[in-house]
């Protein structure tokens, strides 16, 4: 009987909602649905509906108190700590591990900015986003050892979700004008509003799915040496995970972002270093790609669009340094555009060069340091590094890098991992550190609650370290 009803309503539903809003709905019931057998399915419903923010505050007359990210992860706060009481689950202890110890000194420099802060309340909200993370790095370390893999199929099912309906739009769905490129598409966007974080979303998962194609593999390779029969449900997780990859890989195209595919690139090179054991093999696997997208690229091999729109990306960096007067025309605006907020950025910075405004405080000041015609603060300035200049000054800055070095060696270590398919993922996290690094020339990821799943995929690395970290002792 509940199953017919269920049938009936899902039919109504796929008849009345658009296919990705009920793709959405279809996942979060089954979460929801799995929430009394563990909170992570509140922690997946979070990660997949909390990208809504920017749609719901443009596109919707629903009035929220907070945005969705903030209520969900109340919820799942909520959730965790009920659900601990009624299994009489003890609170996690504080453990002393770089990925956490690192969170909570970075949370700590930005915290010294308060007094430097234009506005308080800017300041308390971009703050607020890195005690988040490291709360989340301190809940799930702790909680999800033995359900790691939950976490990367979250974060991997949020991006498709958002993959899905990027491609909806791509292919003329709520399109925008001003978007449309090779004369009848338009620049995926998703829930982000906008095309470039949006293709920053699809590169820091495509790392991840990517490995985990490759773990899916391996295990394939290794049960038919191993003489086994092949397990329908290997292959089925294997034709799944290969079909998300080729729908986050559409989407990370489609968005058109040429610091997407930068950073995507830059992902893939790192990547092939890391896989291999011995790293002088791994660095011939990386020249060897180089030069095949080098020969494909002198061979004409590469779309004739795609080619020019990374030619363009190379050639308008290099040629545009100081645009204080500059003309500005359709073909050039974008880049006139970045390289205006990065001049006010370096202003900012010239003013208060050690603690700078404060988090979350560039539109704040903008107008005092703008050039004349960027009147607009567009909310930060196009490159994550020279925005923590001016907001955090030197000293965050110098915090912000170091926590990422610490970041990149924990993940370097931990691809001693003794079991292959967690080595994997943590070869797939290198690449989602490397995305990031890359991409946050051009772009502020942290945007659109995505800093929550960014804090999730930090707990799978405190949670992969500490084992190989174990396994190191018992050696």
């Amino acid at each position: 009987m509940l199953s017919s009803a269920a049938a009936l309503i899902a039919g109504l539903a796929l008849n009345i909602l658009p296919l990705p809003f009920f793709l959405l709905l279809v996942l979060t019931a089954v979460c929801i649905a799995l929430i009394p057998q563990t909170p992570l399915a509140m922690l997946a419903i979070l990660l997949v509906l909390s990208p809504l923010r920017t749609l719901i505050a443009t596109e919707s007359s629903l009035a929220l108190p907070l945005d969705i990210g903030q209520i969900l992860l109340a919820l799942y706060l909520a959730v965790w700590l009920a659900f601990g009481i009624m299994r009489r689950h003890p609170l996690p202890r504080l453990p002393v591990e770089p990925a956490l110890l690192s969170a909570v000194g970075l949370c700590i420099v930005f915290a010294v900015g308060v007094w430097t802060s234009d506005s308080i309340g800017n300041w308390l909200t971009e703050w607020l986003k890195w005690v988040v993370i490291a709360l989340l790095i301190w809940i799930l370390s702790q909680t999800a050892r033995a359900n790691w893999t939950w976490l990367i199929a979250a974060v991997i099912a949020s991006a498709t979700a958002n993959a899905i309906v990027g491609l909806y739009i791509f292919f003329g769905g709520s399109g925008a004008d001003h978007l449309v490129i090779l004369g009848r598409y338009f620049r995926a966007f998703g829930t982000f509003g906008q095309p470039n974080p949006f293709g920053g979303f699809m590169g820091i998962a495509l790392p991840l799915a990517l490995m985990c194609a490759a773990g899916k593999v391996y295990q394939i390779a290794m049960s038919y040496r191993a003489g086994r029969r092949l397990k329908s449900r290997r292959v089925a997780e294997l034709a799944t995970v290969t079909l998300v990859l080729a729908i986050l890989l559409a989407a990370l195209l489609a968005s058109w972002s040429r610091g997407a595919w930068l950073g995507f690139s830059a992902s893939l090179v790192v990547m092939l270093i890391a896989l291999p054991r011995r790293l002088m093999k791994g660095i011939s696997y990386a020249l060897v790609l180089a030069a095949l997208f080098v020969s494909m690229w002198y061979v004409g091999l590469l779309p004739r669009s795609v080619a020019s729109r990374i030619t363009t990306a190379a050639t308008d960096l290099i040629t545009v340094s100081d645009v204080r007067g500059i003309e500005f025309y359709p073909w050039n605006y974008a880049v006139v555009e970045r390289v205006a907020h990065w001049q006010a950025a370096v202003g900012m910075a010239q003013a208060q060069p050690f603690f700078g405004h404060g988090l979350g405080n560039y539109a704040e000041a903008y107008e005092d340091y703008r050039l004349i015609n960027w009147e607009e603060p567009l909310g930060h300035a196009h490159n994550l590094y020279l925005n923590f200049l001016a907001e955090t000054g030197v000293v965050g800055l110098v915090a912000y890098l170091a926590f990422w070095l610490i970041i990149f060696g924990v993940t370097w270590t931990t691809r001693r991992h003794p079991d292959w398919y967690a080595r994997a993922i943590a070869v797939g996290l290198l690449g989602c550190w490397t995305y990031i690094a890359v991409h946050s020339i051009f772009d502020n990821l942290f945007v659109n609650n995505l800093f929550l799943h960014v804090g999730v995929l930090l707990s799978v690395l405190a949670i992969l370290y500490r084992q190989v970290s174990h396994s190191l002792e018992v050696e």
